[in-house]
């Protein structure tokens, strides 16, 4: 069979689905946690994280371009992408934990530690996920296969997400147990004075209620800053004791209270996690196989790639999109486990949040191919925008009792999105199959990797802007008082403002050349190509 029509078994597309999920224990870890963990674990200034995920973004696309090259001229008895993904396996695990790992610097250091780190995490990311992209491309020439091998894609990206999202915080919990005593007296009905210690010195402590209902104040504190708030941060020395005043919650007892280390709890949790990260990518290595290659006519000649890919209009657009969306779906990510923890005060509430939102995910993914054929990529594109950017506008009307409304209208919301990303690789996929059918040549990695940095670049963006929004409103993630002011920046960040985006999105979207018919004829003209050249040789 050419390999133009080639269709592939359910195995391969699984294995090629591993590779994203656990793609997506890096990047869903690292874009819902690693603000929050910097912020109010290691403290660092949300303004310097946010500028911090810019620039590294910003840069990184270059080296997302350098790789394209690179892996359109690997040529290994593997191909040219599979060998990357099992080359990166094992760093990429590595360079995660150290990413969550908190060493004992100054203020500076720790700046100078988290950016050494996320440079390193992203350049060994973007050499294991730009080969892998584009082997979804070279699997088949297919588009309407492709169309198929990015809803399995997106499942196992979505389960990677569910994975991470939903367990960090309890393996946290966990891992971050620290045995302390725990003495609850009752003062009144409603009120308690609680009384902890530790056996060991613990740098960064968080205390609340499982609940998380309950508001805490120092016992003995006398100044006005002593404000009651759902929980506090502090670092304890060993077996001094801690005395707070808990007020809003009935029947406490020591069972009630929860002491976490989070510092330890975090990096060992992402320790944990990052074993199945590179054993998922090791299977895709092996189960998966490239059968698209360029004509054997072409030569290597970077500068006419070069000027294929910006002559490439279906190209151009969809650069934009991806930029559109991963901004979208960024803000939504990264702001979800600070919106639980200050607004509805019941952080681990996110991880059910989060799972929920897998789940829709994982519908939204696995209806695309069909809506796909139905309605064409590009018009299913459009109604997403709009559908997912509307819903998600209303949880601004939302207050922080109104879980359930919380719930179904990001259900609801990420059930749309889903479909952007499942859309987006396949459709790069259709603007390589373009470029080889307009003008003879093809480049799969360069166009992977130019398309990779829109949404890498996307994901920056989000994070500087709830960076910039956070300080803008003077969060401090280890100041609880200043996290109260700072609510009403959470819920723009949660809601409108990245319904905004969408609407934009939707827009753009118009212009994008690529409708189903187009797709057809460019397929079934470069199946006529590929099969004579094989009859030729």
């Amino acid at each position: 069979m050419a390999p133009l029509n080639q269709k592939l078994k359910i195995s391969e597309k699984i294995g090629y689905a591993l590779g994203d999920g656990a793609a997506n224990i890096a990047w869903r870890g690292v874009s819902t946690f690693l603000f929050i963990f910097y912020t109010d674990v290691y403290g660092i200034a949300p303004a310097v994280v946010g500028l911090l995920l810019l620039i590294t973004r910003f840069s990184d696309g270059i080296t997302d371009v350098i790789m394209g090259i690179i892996g359109d001229r690997t040529e290994t008895r593997y191909g040219k992408f599979r060998p990357w993904i099992l080359w990166t396996a094992i760093p990429l695990g590595v360079i995660l934990s150290l990413l969550f790992t908190s060493p004992d610097l100054s203020d500076t250091g720790k700046i100078v530690y988290a950016y050494t780190m996320y440079i390193t995490f992203t350049l060994i990311y973007t050499a294991n996920n730009i080969p892998y992209g584009a082997l979804m491309a070279v699997m088949t020439g297919d588009d309407k296969e492709r169309t198929s091998i990015g809803s399995y894609r997106m499942v196992g990206a979505f389960s990677g997400g569910m994975l991470v999202q939903g367990a960090l915080l309890f393996l946290v919990a966990y891992f971050g147990n620290i045995n302390p005593t725990v003495e609850v007296n009752k003062v009144d009905t409603r009120k308690y004075e609680v009384t902890v210690s530790s056996p060991s010195d613990v740098d960064n402590v968080n205390i609340k209620t499982k609940n998380g209902i309950a508001l805490f104040a120092w016992a003995h504190a006398t100044d006005s800053a002593n404000i009651p708030t759902q929980g506090k941060s502090f670092s304890m020395q060993a077996d001094k004791e801690y005395s707070f005043i808990v007020s809003g919650e009935e029947n406490l007892d020591k069972d009630s209270i929860t002491l976490i280390n989070q510092k330890a709890g975090y990096s060992h949790s992402i320790y944990f996690l990052s074993i199945f990260l590179s054993l998922a990518l090791i299977i895709t290595f092996y189960t998966t196989k490239e059968r698209v290659k360029p004509l054997q006519t072409q030569e290597t000649n970077l500068g006419k790639d070069l000027k294929d890919l910006i002559k490439n209009r279906p190209w151009i657009i969809l650069l934009i999109i991806g930029l559109l969306f991963q901004v979208y779906n960024s803000i939504k990510q990264g702001i979800v486990v600070i919106y639980f923890a200050h607004y509805l005060n019941n952080q681990l509430l996110s991880a059910s949040f989060m799972v929920a939102l897998m789940i829709a995910s994982i519908g939204g993914a696995m209806i695309t191919a069909p809506l796909g054929k139905r309605l064409g990529k590009r018009n299913l594109f459009i109604y997403a925008f709009l559908f997912s950017g509307f819903v998600n506008a209303l949880l601004v009307l939302c207050g922080p009792d109104d879980i359930i409304s919380i719930f179904g209208l990001g259900i609801l919301s990420e059930f749309g999105a889903a479909i952007f990303p499942t859309l987006f690789f396949a459709m790069l996929g259709d603007t390589a199959d373009y470029s080889e059918f307009k003008n003879g040549r093809r480049a799969t990695g360069l166009i992977y990797s130019a398309g990779s940095f829109s949404t890498k670049f996307g994901g920056g963006v989000a994070g500087a802007i709830i960076g910039f929004v956070l300080a803008a409103f003077h969060y401090n993630g280890q100041d609880d008082i200043a996290i109260q002011g700072a609510v009403p920046g959470i819920v723009m960040l949660m809601s409108w403002i990245p319904a905004i985006v969408a609407l934009i999105g939707a827009g753009v979207m118009t212009l994008y050349p690529l409708d189903q018919k187009k797709m057809d004829a460019i397929t079934h003209e470069l199946n006529t190509r590929r099969t004579k050249e094989l009859t030729q040789s």
